[in-house]
């Protein structure tokens, strides 16, 4: 990257909303909520008076190590709502002490070492676009101080196994520059999840992120082969196989771990030919229900598209990819291998069968799935507009099975306009489309909207996010599909995780990092340190 990262909003500092979107956005909001919106400025490194660093690193480690205020504000918060109501507050009263830049795997391991004999408590950075509190440095009072440990600089393509459609990859690679690295061998990872431009291999992995493909490999776990962990009691790695039946998977102990167990310094990842033949539609539908029975048949027929988003009318007329009248799906198929205009028929005929309205195929980037897909990456970007008019707008997904996605839907709904209507005063709008969909239940993917009281926006956004955790796990769903717990998600997973394997947890964490130093408040909180997380899991 040549431009500098935001730290108070999506992207590059290059990369801004222009004037005519910053005034659509407030007439558009304004009209919605009856009030009168005026865009603000964004924060500036010189307004913030952070706290004095508490640590030095020692000599060895002062080449890799930064203290400059602009480096602890781009590591201080993630970009979730709350982080940029933070920013927009000027508040950041606990950044990192020091940012470290490991080169290496012993630059991690020095690092780790240096953490534990001055009880400091080390939080592993990707991109730094965790949405749900992942990386956040406030961890109490039981520790000396804070190292952010950004590994941007492990980021190369290290090997290529062409015969087995593999590579190894450094955890800090970006999105972008290891697709480019594959791009002359005409392979690709193939996980596109919407923060790609901006998050990292070892993100997606201690995470178990999602990308944008539907079905079939949906999640980051589906192409990890091996991968390295340096851990405070040294170095894991794994085997390369393509499949084994010897024992518990140890992978599966790292991904989805969000660094509370080691750092992943590489991982060999298992890739695709990249495509070469593409075939898509629009499909309409009257009752989003009917919609959602469209892609389970899709889902349970084994024509695997790669696109299979179901949005309804709402969404769909919000993003200018439909008028309100319609909930819309949008159906994609292709392949490295051969042509899809067979399965692309095949599947226009179950949705027919559904009472779907099939148009005229275009092109992904044209038509209303265009028009949908360009407002979904554009998106992030409006939060830095909207948090400081005092708009509340954020998101949470979850996943459940198909016998009970009706009932499901209906229950969060009601319950999320009940209490966007109690926090604010004002009727909010919820939406829903699905992110990825499985031959068992539908991964359903909630947007919520209000007019929040710029005083209060915190109280108000916590209040709400209680009640998305409360309802997706009591109706019957997952605290997270593939944002990941962090410490946003924490109260959910507590009524999701099974004690036993609470317990379990703890004690992997104690063999690994014995004195509690990763990420602590992310999953659970390691034993004896209490960091003040509200909705923990209690320790046992």
């Amino acid at each position: 990257m040549t431009a500098r990262r935001k730290f108070w909003g999506w992207g590059l500092e290059d990369q801004t909303v222009s004037d005519g979107e910053v005034q659509f956005l407030a007439q558009l909001f304004g009209q919605r909520f009856g009030v009168a919106l005026t865009p603000q400025a964004a924060p500036k490194v010189e307004e913030f008076g952070l706290r004095a660093p508490r640590l030095a690193p020692p000599a060895a480690l002062a080449g890799i190590c930064r203290s400059d205020v602009y480096e602890r504000l781009v590591h201080a918060y993630g970009k979730s709502y709350p982080d940029s109501v933070r920013m927009f507050q000027r508040h950041v009263p606990c950044p990192p002490d020091v940012v470290a830049y490991p080169a290496d795997e012993g630059d991690v391991a020095a690092v780790l070492e240096w953490a534990a004999s001055t009880n400091a408590a080390v939080i592993p950075f990707g991109g730094g676009s965790s949405v749900c509190g992942g990386v956040e440095c406030d961890v109490g009072e039981a520790y000396a101080g804070v190292i952010s440990l950004d590994m941007a600089r492990m980021g190369r393509v290290l090997e290529v196994d062409r015969t087995s459609r593999a590579a190894r990859i450094q955890a800090g690679a970006f999105g972008p520059a290891l697709e480019a690295e594959l791009k002359p061998q005409d392979l690709t990872l193939r996980h596109f999840p919407q923060s790609f431009e901006f998050s990292t291999l070892g993100g997606w992995i201690a995470t178990r992120s999602g990308g944008h493909y539907a079905t079939l490999f949906t999640h980051i776990d589906d192409f990890v082969e091996a991968m390295r962990v340096v851990t405070p009691q040294g170095l894991m790695e794994t085997r390369r196989l393509p499949g084994s039946g010897a024992g518990p998977q140890p992978e599966r102990l790292f991904m989805g771990s969000e660094g509370i167990l080691g750092v992943i310094t590489e991982a060999w990842v298992r890739l695709q030919d990249t495509p070469k033949f593409r075939a898509s539609a629009s499909v309409k539908f009257a009752d989003f229900l009917k919609g959602a029975e469209a892609v389970r048949a899709l889902a349970q027929s084994g024509l695997h598209p790669a696109n299979c988003r179901l949005i309804d009318a709402q969404e769909a007329s919000g993003t200018g990819a439909g008028d309100g009248s319609a909930s819309l799906l949008v159906l994609a198929f292709e392949s490295g291998d051969h042509a899809q205009e067979g399965k692309l028929a095949r599947g226009v005929e179950l949705v027919r069968d559904h009472g779907g309205v099939v148009d005229a195929p275009t092109s992904h980037r044209e038509g209303a799935s265009g028009a949908w897909r360009n407002a979904f990456l554009r998106a992030p970007y409006y939060r830095e507009v909207l948090t400081p008019m005092g708009v509340i707008v954020d998101t949470f997904e979850t996943a459940v099975t198909w016998d009970r996605f009706a009932a499901f839907h209906a229950e969060v709904m009601r319950r999320m306009h009940e209490v966007l209507k109690r926090v604010t005063g004002k009727p909010g709008h919820v939406t829903c489309r699905f992110t990825h969909a499985y031959p068992d239940g539908p991964a359903p993917y909630f947007s919520f909207q209000a007019m929040g009281r710029p005083e209060a926006l915190m109280e108000q956004w916590r209040a709400i996010k209680t009640e998305a955790n409360d309802v997706v796990v009591s109706a019957g769903g997952t605290s997270t599909h593939h944002h990941a717990v962090g410490r946003d998600h924490r109260p959910g997973y507590a009524l999701e995780c099974p004690p036993l394997f609470g317990e379990a947890l703890r004690a992997a964490k104690k063999a690994v990092d014995p004195r509690g130093i990763l990420n602590p408040g992310v999953l659970i909180d390691p034993a004896g340190r209490d960091v003040g997380v509200r909705g923990a899991m209690a320790e046992g």
